[in-house]
């Protein structure tokens, strides 16, 4: 459906922000990437992201709507398989992958005109923007990336040497696309019970067995999790190894898709069934450590999911914000409606906290793969805390955003049912909630992660307001004793309610930091969202009192319009509340 005919068919009264800059509507990016990226990247970077803006809001937009309703189809010509994706989509992965090369700006220099690798950062905040038009490009892209990321770790330099060019490649013809194949019928979440078989033969292997849901499942290259023969049980015996879809020799590799799944998400991007038949794969890294190696790509992988919760969160929060100013009833626009305005203060934190925690992240991550140890042990924290709790909430933000619309929003030519359906995704994916929050766990009660990100949130919010840095530092403290307490008692069924707390009082604690930080220029806006976060998330609250359940009014009247707030406006509005 063109825009046009969306239009026509829009009912009159309700707005529709076809063509919007996703990057212009939301003005507290652009502040955020003024303290996040150095400043000379920024400036380089700055039209590319106003740029991709106008796309997601438009054309991506528009095509992603096409892709959504045309899945690919499995073909075959005699013993050669292939999927056939539709022309909307192709044109998605070419402006993801070569126009603005985001699987590649981590590995190589040149990407975007910037002569040195880009820095995590840069490659989050820019997939952040691409994700708010279309999430299902979006898991190759990750897996390309990661699949790149952990062989340059562990692989043979001759492997590397061979792949490495193609899947960093901005040429459409010349790339190849990564995959990671480990889930079986059978062996989901634990996937020490994987059965799929290695067999070594010469210089290579031979793999055998079921792989029940490959994303990406034509890739060119894909990861997979194999137990050669005679290894222990248990993810011990456990290795990695390297699929290559087509043999050196132009052969076509001895594996057979043998189906395509039909998803509730993600339905333009093809999703199937692989049985490996003595498919040849050469051995990544040590034979002994080929879970501990996968583990790698698993954890980008979800920190990829969580910046995809984090811009569709995004997204839909725009949206409801651009029908509420532009749509009026009862005489007024929806927006100064009183419990409009708490609907979307709602969906206004979690979309904030989110990207918060995203950001910080990037940074840390950057850190970690330069050798710092303490940066490492934030980030293995933080990444199942923002796997776990931004794409829960991304599930509910999503669907009440819709809601803002009302019953034309239930409808297809609009982006609000994509994201919703897409939102469910990221829960599962790379593990499900409950996973993923045992995982934290794991990473505080085994390698004393807590201990190490507490010190430098408190200094990151050593400059904040003392009425407001009093309130989450007390937070923060009780989240992680009750986070510690739970993982080191193995306290499971407490594991989810412990990493919520705990990835809210993070997210206070930079809320305010960059609140601090940015209203040093006149807009410190996002300390009101670290006591919002406070009083809805870690404070002891009465439900059934209304000094403890209004205070929405004051917030969303600083808030809602998404224009600076300068620094005593916020004291102000803070210690009329406190």
């Amino acid at each position: 459906m063109s825009g046009s005919q969306r239009r026509e068919r829009s009912p009159e009264g309700v707005p529709d922000s076809r063509g919007l800059n996703l990057f212009a509507a939301d003005p507290s990016f652009r502040g955020l990437l003024g303290l996040y990226l150095e400043p000379k990247l920024r400036a380089h970077l700055l039209p590319h992201f106003e740029r991709l803006g106008a796309l997601a809001g438009g054309a991506l937009d528009e095509l992603a709507l096409q892709a959504d309703k045309k899945p690919p189809v499995l073909r075959a010509e005699g013993n050669i398989q292939f999927v056939e994706k539709s022309e909307p989509y192709k044109e998605l992965e070419r402006i993801a992958f070569g126009e603005y090369g985001l699987a590649a700006m981590s590995h190589r220099g040149g990407v975007l005109g910037w002569p040195e690798p880009l820095p995590p950062l840069a490659k989050y905040a820019l997939t952040y923007l691409y994700v708010q038009a279309e999430f299902g490009v979006c898991c190759p892209l990750s897996m390309t990336d990661a699949l790149a990321r952990t062989i340059r770790k562990f692989a043979d330099p001759a492997l590397v040497a061979r792949y490495l060019p193609a899947l960093t490649s901005q040429d459409m013809d010349a790339l190849t696309q990564g995959a990671m194949f480990i889930t079986e019928q059978r062996a989901g979440s634990d996937v020490g019970s994987v059965a799929t078989t290695a067999k070594q033969e010469g210089d290579g292997w031979r793999l055998h067995g079921d792989k029940w849901f490959c994303s990406n499942a034509d890739a060119g290259l894909a990861l997979v999790l194999a137990r050669p023969e005679g290894a222990p049980s248990g993810t011990a015996g456990l290795s990695l190894f390297l699929l290559p879809r087509t043999l050196p020799g132009g052969a076509p590799n001895r594996y057979t898709l043998v189906r395509l799944k039909d998803k509730l998400g993600t339905r333009d991007m093809a999703s199937g069934e692989i049985r490996l038949e003595g498919a040849h794969a050469w051995l990544v890294g040590d034979a002994r450590q080929g879970f501990k190696q996968m583990a790698d790509m698993i954890n980008m992988s979800r920190l990829s999911n969580g910046m995809r919760a984090a811009g569709m969160m995004r997204r839909a929060l725009t949206e409801a914000l651009f029908v509420a100013r532009e749509r009026s009833a009862f005489g007024r626009r929806l927006v100064e409606l009183p419990l409009m305005r708490r609907q979307l203060l709602k969906l206004m934190l979690p979309a904030e906290a989110a990207r918060s925690v995203l950001l910080f992240t990037a940074v840390e991550l950057e850190k970690a793969d330069a050798g710092d140890e303490q940066a490492r042990r934030c980030v293995r924290l933080l990444t199942p805390l923002i796997k776990f709790r931004a794409c829960r909430d991304a599930r509910r933000v999503t669907g009440d955003a819709m809601e803002v619309r009302g019953g034309v929003g239930y409808t297809e030519e609009w982006s609000d049912p994509r994201l919703v359906r897409d939102a469910h995704l990221g829960s599962i994916w790379e593990g499900t909630s409950n996973i993923v929050a045992l995982d934290a766990m794991r990473a505080i009660a085994r390698e004393r992660c807590l201990e190490t990100l507490l010190p430098v949130l408190d200094a990151r919010m050593a400059e904040a307001p003392r009425l407001l840095a009093g309130r989450i530092a007390a937070s923060l403290d009780k989240a992680a004793a009750f986070a510690h307490e739970a993982a080191t008692t193995r306290n499971e069924a407490h594991a989810r309610q412990a990493a919520t707390a705990l990835y809210y009082a993070v997210a206070a604690a930079l809320l305010a930091s960059e609140g601090t930080r940015l209203g040093a220029g006149g807009d410190a806006r996002r300390q009101l969202l670290a006591f919002l976060a406070y009083v809805h998330r870690l404070a002891p609250r009465d439900p059934l009192r209304v000094e403890t359940t209004g205070i929405e009014g004051a917030l969303a009247e600083a808030l809602l319009p998404e224009t600076p707030v300068a620094p005593e406006a916020v004291q102000r509005i803070l210690q009329r509340l406190a």
